[in-house]
């Protein structure tokens, strides 16, 4: 590791009575498609090599990372769609999604860490860690599992949408995505609520609405 580079690691995991869940989430600002959370215990023993914050990973090592987490670890997953995003706002969407995703556990932590500031109604015991995927190992596997979900969700809406490149932008709002809203308009995978979309929505009118979550991914 070079010097001065810092990993995540368990410090804060020890400070709180087990088991510690570490929840993050991603999507929170595409234009389009699902907010995913999710929640992980990690085990005592055998925890993967190289779990960092998932925007520092490369695709292929998210993925493979993913795998060997889904194997060894106790892992949830919580989904919000599109349409609740806009019914709900895309802040108690995410709380949504948190609180889904702690369920899904199978079991009641002790103490949940929580990337960001802010936490979910809940009961549970739990900590906001600002920029907690930098710093707790927990936390940071969570953002894995979340970032890879979400991500294979969005390539496999790019099948029957590749007007708007989903499988390389995930729904974010570069200039191809945002051009080709303005060509296409938008499908009933984008989140109205969000101001590019509710221009194209005014400019095109709204989009046939479809079943929008991919079990598989969860």
């Amino acid at each position: 590791m070079a010097a001065g580079v810092t990993r995540p690691s368990l410090k804060h995991e020890k400070l709180c009575l087990a088991p510690v869940a570490g929840v993050d989430e991603a999507g929170r600002g595409p234009l389009a498609g699902p907010v995913v959370a999710a929640a992980v215990i990690l085990p005592a023993k055998g925890v993967p090599r190289g779990i960092d914050d998932s925007k520092k990973l490369s695709a292929v090592e998210r993925a493979r990372l993913h795998a060997r987490l889904r194997d060894c670890a106790i892992v949830g997953v919580g989904i919000v769609e599109a349409d609740e995003i806009d019914r709900l706002n895309i802040y108690w969407a995410t709380m949504k999604a948190m609180t889904l995703a702690v369920e899904a556990l199978g079991q009641l932590p002790a103490h949940v860490l929580v990337d960001g500031n802010r936490l979910p109604r809940w009961t549970h015991q739990a900590t906001a860690i600002v920029s907690g995927d930098a710093i707790s190992l927990s936390i940071a596997a969570a953002s894995i599992i979340a970032k890879h979900t979400r991500d294979t969700i969005m390539i496999a809406h790019a099948e029957s949408h590749p007007q708007y490149g989903w499988h390389s932008n995930k729904g974010y709002g570069c200039r191809a995505h945002l051009d080709a809203l303005r060509i296409h308009g938008p499908s009933p995978l984008h989140r109205r609520s969000f101001a590019p979309v509710a221009q194209a929505y005014f400019d095109f009118g709204p989009a046939p609405q479809v079943e929008q979550t991919i079990a598989e991914a969860r």
